[in-house]
């Protein structure tokens, strides 16, 4: 087994095992309240807490990956997480809840350390892939929602919080034995990498993008099972086993989105994805029935999963440099994504008795992303045709239908010693030799015009006054309806290796 594979088996199960302790409150919360009087607001702030450092600490914890590599931030989050679980399970008051969920809020953070340190040991086009299996170690919030209330009725909550104790003491050993020692390390500082990506507006976009589809995962996965028995008036078992249903599809198509994204442009995937948010959210806002309301929950799951998936393929494609800190910066991100709903849903469920502007707000940023999403799409492409002009060989110019220059890219200035400053706004008469009289370009516009295309070879005159013949081909550009809007202008300067293939 090569080392990739080791760590991705490792760095997997470590996630599964920091994901079941990152949502036990959450999953035993029908049994906390019923040994400790907490009010609907408590509730929430005690479900919601662990997600506030599982969120922040995804940026140090990205960075520090790449200066110290996964074993040594493996282990010693696993040794951290000892402390909490100990503190809730004596746990007597809400103070106590808080205190203990605030540090358990480490096994959420966890994330970060896969996915700076996984896309390592493979090639780009495996990243979605790679990022999406790790990613579906999201499956130890099933493993808790489902277990958890099954053991809670054998064992006690208490009791239940105390087995997790072993849990983490093993992936701690499991980590400092099997872990990488020789992962590849990036040392520069984490002022100087903030400064390289805090100004690209993806970067932005894709925290917003996370924000919506791993918060509606998270909030979901917490606030689920205290919703369903609360409002539906299900059995506390019953509601941990649909809460796990819920998790388990968002993580099977986790993976299945990164390997979406290695194969079709991830753009068009989130765009499916946010439709489907809008939707389901939607949906849910008015309060349906049971089956309905599951059926919107398990979209969101499905839409959620896929989503997930692709965003963390885009990562690694626009900041392969900086991976570590943006990938810190989208999953913190994706986490606060999932600390506010909880909270705001109560606190409009306490003014309005109903949920419904809490689901519809889903709706809402969900359609907003759609749109975001469909501008990146097509600014990415125009982003490629940019490059594809910026880089070509011949000398390119850009006029409107008066022959006024717009743009010239870098091969223009290379042969004719103009800057794209020194031409833009001028007609292309600046280039002429005087080698040509009027008829010549009374000749060339009118084909031009007529047909839509010249081309022939033509004396021009650099900025210097040297006086060059090239090879010219001038193109009508035209809208939907066949106006013509601009012309391109493609030139190479001949030399003798064009002397011979003419």
């Amino acid at each position: 087994m090569n080392q990739g594979t080791k760590q991705l088996f490792v760095q997997t199960a470590s996630l599964v095992a920091g994901f079941m302790v990152w949502v036990l409150i959450s999953s035993l919360m029908p049994f906390i309240q019923a040994d400790i009087k907490l009010s609907s607001t408590q509730i929430a702030w005690a479900t919601a807490v662990p997600v506030i450092l599982g969120s922040l600490l995804r940026v140090p914890i990205g960075y520090w990956t790449n200066r110290y590599g996964a074993r040594i931030l493996f282990t010693i989050s696993f040794i951290i997480m000892l402390l909490p679980i100990a503190i809730i399970s004596y746990a007597h008051s809400i103070l106590m809840l808080i205190s203990g969920g605030f540090l358990l809020g480490i096994g959420g953070a966890v994330f970060s350390i896969g996915v700076t340190s996984l896309p390592k040991y493979y090639a780009k086009a495996k990243h979605g892939f790679i990022n999406g299996i790790y990613g579906a170690g999201n499956i130890g919030t099933a493993l808790t929602s489902f277990s958890a209330p099954v053991l809670a009725n054998l064992f006690g909550w208490r009791g239940t919080i105390k087995l997790f104790l072993i849990v983490v003491l093993i992936f701690a050993i499991l980590n400092f034995i099997f872990g990488d020692r020789k992962e590849q390390k990036v040392n520069n500082s984490l002022s100087e990498q903030i400064k390289d990506v805090y100004r690209n507006p993806k970067l932005w976009l894709l925290s917003l993008f996370y924000f919506i589809t791993f918060g509606s995962f998270v909030a979901f996965t917490i606030y689920l099972p205290s919703f369903l028995v609360n409002h539906f008036s299900l059995e506390k078992v019953d509601a941990g086993l649909r809460t796990a249903g819920f998790i388990a599809l968002a993580t099977l198509f986790r993976p299945i989105g990164g390997w979406l994204g290695d194969k079709i442009n991830p753009f068009l995937i989130l765009m499916a994805v946010f439709f489907g948010l809008t939707f389901a959210g939607f949906l849910l806002s008015f309060t349906p029935s049971l089956p309905v309301y599951s059926f919107g929950c398990l979209l969101v799951a499905f839409c959620a999963g896929i989503g997930n998936g692709a965003i963390f393929k885009l990562v690694p494609l626009y900041f392969s440099k900086q991976a570590g800190i943006v990938n810190g910066i989208v999953a913190a991100m994706g986490g606060l994504g999932g600390f506010f709903p909880p909270l705001i849903l109560t606190i409009l469920f306490n003014f309005t008795g109903h949920y419904a502007i809490g689901f519809m707000s889903l709706s809402e940023f969900s359609l907003s992303s759609f749109i975001l999403v469909v501008w990146l799409y097509y600014q990415d492409k125009l982003d490629i045709s940019t490059k594809i002009v910026d880089t070509a060989v011949d000398g390119i110019v850009v006029t409107d239908t008066n022959g006024i220059i717009q743009r010239v890219n870098p091969a223009f200035k290379r042969i004719t010693g103009y800057t794209q400053e020194e031409v833009v706004g001028k007609t292309l008469s600046v280039l002429q030799s005087g080698e040509h009289d009027n008829e010549f370009y009374k000749n060339m516009w009118f084909h031009l015009k007529t047909n839509g295309l010249w081309e022939g070879f033509i004396w021009n005159k650099r900025k210097n006054n040297e006086i060059y013949k090239e090879w010219l081909t001038i193109t009508a550009i035209k809208d939907d309806i066949g106006e013509t809007k601009n012309y391109v202008g493609m030139f190479s300067e001949e030399n003798d290796q064009m002397k011979e293939k003419r």
